[in-house]
């Protein structure tokens, strides 16, 4: 029972020191958090090296908390598990916008050291910007694939996640991260113009890229004719 209890001690004052650090590092940044601050913050005697007993490093520390957070977004990073066989397209984007707007509230520490630190900080944290922004795109690009029956290319797809996700990032982006309100609109808002607007991409008649190649064919159509009225008038 005693070794239970021990281990119990050093895996809650563990989880309280990566708490505490990936708060200061989102608040402050990682290089602006000392160790001392970070054992203050945990309840630990500050100056005193506690932290050294759970961590060999500030950098160890940081990447235990990182890892942490990343494995709660590995549904997120495999977005097509979250819609098998509902079959309602309207369905499925519901639950994917309100999956992504609370994975962002969640993840909301995570993000703001990302923003601050991630060109210049530790490597784990260019590997966090690749799981968490990369995949999650690429994942939701290659759904929107399968789920047209290859209706939309591989480009509009990528092009769909884009504005996508990058609509509902934005919708945190501003009040979560920058601690603005402007912009602030609320969720089931988001959702049902989200919605409404995805469902109208992915299942129109006329996809994206041949409307536009008409449009460029057209272009030069009346350019032709133009150039043609031109030389006749010369």
């Amino acid at each position: 029972m005693g070794d239970l209890s021990t281990a119990a001690s050093t895996g809650a004052t563990r989880d309280r020191i990566i708490d505490a650090a990936m708060e200061l590092f989102s608040e402050h940044g990682y290089r602006g958090t000392s160790i001392t601050r970070i054992e203050e913050a945990a309840g630990l005697s500050p100056g005193a090296g506690g932290i050294y007993h759970h961590f060999p490093s500030k950098e160890a520390l940081l990447t235990a908390g990182v890892q942490r957070q990343l494995s709660r977004l590995a549904a997120l990073r495999d977005i097509r598990r979250l819609f098998a066989d509902l079959g309602d397209l309207h369905t499925e984007l519901t639950i994917a916008a309100r999956y992504v707007l609370a994975e962002l509230d969640q993840e909301a520490q995570l993000l703001r050291l990302l923003v601050s630190e991630a060109r210049h900080g530790p490597k784990i944290l260019t590997d966090a910007v690749v799981q968490v922004v990369d995949l999650t795109y690429r994942e939701f690009a290659e759904w929107i694939t399968d789920r047209s029956g290859s209706a939309v290319s591989g480009q509009q797809a990528d092009a769909i996640a884009t504005i996508g996700l990058g609509a509902l990032i934005s919708a945190r982006l501003l009040p979560n991260l920058l601690g603005t309100t402007h912009g602030r609109v609320d969720d089931n808002v988001i959702v049902e113009t989200w919605v409404s607007a995805l469902e109208h991409l992915l299942t129109e008649s006329d996809p994206p890229s041949t409307t536009a190649a008409r449009h460029s064919s057209f272009g030069t159509s009346a350019t032709g004719e133009i150039s043609t009225v031109a030389r006749d008038r010369q």
